[in-house]
């Protein structure tokens, strides 16, 4: 059973980031913006030119080309993880056995008993495990997830998700490890895994899923498309869609909740606008509604600071994590399940297997 590590409270908490790649510069950020609290102690790439760049963007940070040495000379109390998705698994291990807090980007793990393998790993050594959902800090997801708990939909009919963005050919030949099995994951794993997400957090337990996938336009292994029909525990219905073909560019990533008491849809091109909120009873929170929409030239948004606030917290012993690995594991198990399902073609129930 995870044993609480003993707070950090006499001194800023020192983060080591191995992965300099695109979702680095959030974590960069992030950090900086906390720089009272947090700073930047070490940086990890396999790519040379890639570190110098990242090293330059941070005054010089120590940089190191072997994960290892990075782990054994550094003196982080934090590991984060912006790697291929499929190297967290070890990468967590190795890190939570030399006594060291992870934070990994999502998705958690490529394979179900993987992210398992995680959370035990660091239940073990007594450290923290946190995964990476920035999304849920949007401060249009935020209102959402109080008009849920405050039940001001009543019961939920349906809820549907889409996510409609492009992600050309020359995206997956930037990497080797881009659009595989072992390392990535496809168009649900990757780039949805957040709304994956969405599906528990804010609607609650799925019961099962049938889902489809399908490579229709790029050359990698996973899928490119995919659509699934989704079944809760609390009765709601509905589906999710997700392609990464749109075209010329990124349309829409959206979710619509329909209930007996009210009706709202979040879109814009990354859940960033709220478009439609109607219920049958006034809240005090309505008059909110304006100004929590916000304009995005990223699909990533803005939640890395506020996601590393609650970080720094649970590490000074001020907070719980909002999104530890068990978390993790549930949006994980969503995942897991429609890959099963796709594969076999047959509907799945949840929980998994453990």
């Amino acid at each position: 059973m995870f044993q609480k590590p003993k707070p950090i409270n006499d001194r800023k908490i020192k983060f080591a980031l191995a992965g300099c790649g695109r979702i680095s510069a959030k974590h960069f950020e992030a950090i900086s913006k906390h720089a009272e609290h947090a700073e930047l102690v070490a940086l990890c790439d396999t790519d040379e030119q890639r570190l110098i760049g990242a090293q330059k963007k941070n005054q010089g940070v120590p940089g190191y080309r072997s994960y290892r040495e990075m782990i054994e000379q550094s003196d982080a109390d934090v590991i984060v993880l912006t790697t291929p998705s499929g190297l967290h698994p070890l990468q967590t291990i190795q890190a939570a056995e030399a006594g060291r807090h992870v934070m990994t980007e999502k998705p958690m793990a490529t394979r179900w008993q993987d992210g398992v393998q995680m959370v035990e790993a660091c239940d073990a050594a007594g450290v923290h495990l946190f995964v990476v959902k920035q999304n849920r800090r949007n401060t249009t997801l935020q209102l959402l997830k109080r008009a849920v708990e405050k039940k001001r939909f009543g019961r939920i009919h349906m809820v549907v998700v889409n996510v409609f963005w492009t992600r050309p050919q020359e995206y997956y030949d930037m990497d080797a490890w881009r659009g595989t099995w072992e390392f990535d994951g496809g168009a649900l794993m990757n780039q949805a895994s957040h709304y994956v997400d969405l599906l528990d957090w804010l609607i609650g337990p799925v019961e099962s899923l049938q889902a489809y996938t399908g490579t229709l336009a790029r050359d990698i292994e996973v899928e490119d498309t995919a659509t699934l029909g989704v079944r809760w525990r609390n009765g709601a219905m509905g589906s999710m869609n997700v392609t990464m073909l749109t075209y010329p560019k990124n349309l829409e990533g959206s979710i619509t909740i329909i209930g007996e008491k009210g009706t709202v849809r979040v879109g814009g091109v990354a859940v960033n606008e709220i478009q439609h909120w109607e219920f049958e009873d006034a809240d005090e929170n309505d008059h909110l509604i304006k100004d929590a929409n916000y304009q995005t030239s990223s699909v990533y948004g803005y939640g890395h600071p506020l996601y590393y606030d609650n970080v720094i917290k649970a590490l000074q012993g001020k907070a719980a994590p909002e999104t530890d690995g068990r978390e993790g594991l549930r949006s994980l198990e969503i995942l897991i399940a429609a890959y099963l399902s796709s594969r076999d073609g047959r509907r799945v129930s949840l929980p998994l297997e453990y």
